[in-house]
């Protein structure tokens, strides 16, 4: 049983918000301690990172992508961050009620998300890293995969993904990045959708997140494929919502190569406590795993066919357009069995 004492909960915290009551433990992820408490009789949430190399930078990376958020007008997007505590890495946030999403949530969903991305802009330059794209050693693991199951795209796609890595690498954009906007990360409440969880957090290209409709939520436990008609509204009301905010239109250009990019990076088969320099992409040949709502051939499988049909012919990755389509077909061929992703998220 939590008590009151036991909580890093410091004087600081104390002397501006009351001193805390009724703590109960929350489920989190292995890297954050999480309560629910009450703070005047008013519930609140207390979050802390646990003790391990990178929980300062994480910490930090919450905090700053908090306050950045916390200045989107009209609708809020993520909770109130009602206090800190550096010395302890603690944060104490609003506490929401979540709601079961209803079953076109991506649609609220994307128009948080282009809320979220819309409250960074050149002023935050430093208070946040750079998003990090793909690198050439993913492209080397992809097309060693391709080459274990039997196919050769040639110097085309060779050439194609390297320029890829570099168009990446090059993106611009300030729009505040969540790092892993996916289910369980986004709370449903009767204002609309927020987001939690930011310690991933980075400045870059929203495209980067806005694929994750298209590709399945890469960085996620939850992988999810939406109907052509309920992914356009989707991605209308994110490009909508992105140009009520900001009052520009989002470039038609570069979700094809944001989609690109998810595909050949092996990381985003496994959940991050197993982002450890492993080559992933080169265990699909022998075995396949399963994390949350699908394995990682189905994941594999699914983007393949994502990158097969959102590239275009003529384009700058129109080999690899081709390319997808032949490795998806033996993945198939190999494995035909597989399922595909599901529609539902759980």
């Amino acid at each position: 049983m939590e008590t009151a004492s036991h909580l890093p909960f410091g004087a600081a915290l104390t002397a501006r918000l009351g001193p805390p009551s009724r703590p109960s433990l929350l489920e989190s992820s292995p890297r954050s301690r999480v309560w629910r408490v009450e703070l005047a009789g008013r519930p609140a949430v207390l979050k802390q990172p646990v003790e391990a190399p990178e929980a300062d930078e994480r910490y930090a990376r919450e905090v700053a992508a908090l306050r950045i958020a916390g200045r989107a007008p009209g609708s809020p997007v993520v909770p109130a961050l009602l206090g800190t505590d550096p010395a302890e890495r603690v944060l104490v946030l609003e506490h929401l009620d979540h709601r079961r999403p209803a079953g076109d949530w991506i649609v609220g969903w994307a128009t948080a998300l282009a809320g979220l991305h819309s409250t960074a802009g050149p002023q935050d330059a430093g208070a946040l890293p750079r998003w990090q794209g793909p690198t050439a050693a993913d492209v080397s693991s992809f097309l060693a995969l391709a080459g274990a199951l039997g196919v050769d795209g040639g110097p085309g796609v060779r050439g194609e993904l390297h320029a890829l890595v570099d168009r990446l690498g090059r993106a611009e954009g300030t729009a505040l990045l969540h790092g892993d906007p996916c289910p369980g990360n986004d709370l449903h409440t009767p204002d609309g959708v927020r987001f939690i969880d930011f310690e991933q957090a980075s400045l870059g290209s929203g495209l980067t997140e806005l694929a994750y409709l298209r590709i399945g939520f890469p960085t996620c436990w939850c992988v999810t494929r939406a109907s052509g008609p309920l992914l356009e509204r989707a991605e209308a009301a994110y490009r909508a919502a992105w140009h009520e905010r900001t009052g520009t239109v989002l470039a038609e250009g570069g979700l094809a190569d944001a989609c690109a990019g998810w595909l050949i990076r092996g990381d985003a088969l496994v959940q991050r406590a197993h982002r450890d320099g492993t080559d992933h992409l080169a265990r699909i040949p022998d075995e396949d795993w399963a994390w949350g709502t699908a394995t990682a051939r189905q994941r594999l499988l699914h983007r393949l066919g994502v990158v097969a049909g959102t590239t275009s012919g003529d384009g700058d990755l129109r080999h690899l357009r081709t390319f997808a389509g032949d490795l998806r077909r033996a993945v198939l061929a190999r494995w035909p069995m597989l399922r595909r992703v599901p529609r539902r998220r759980p």
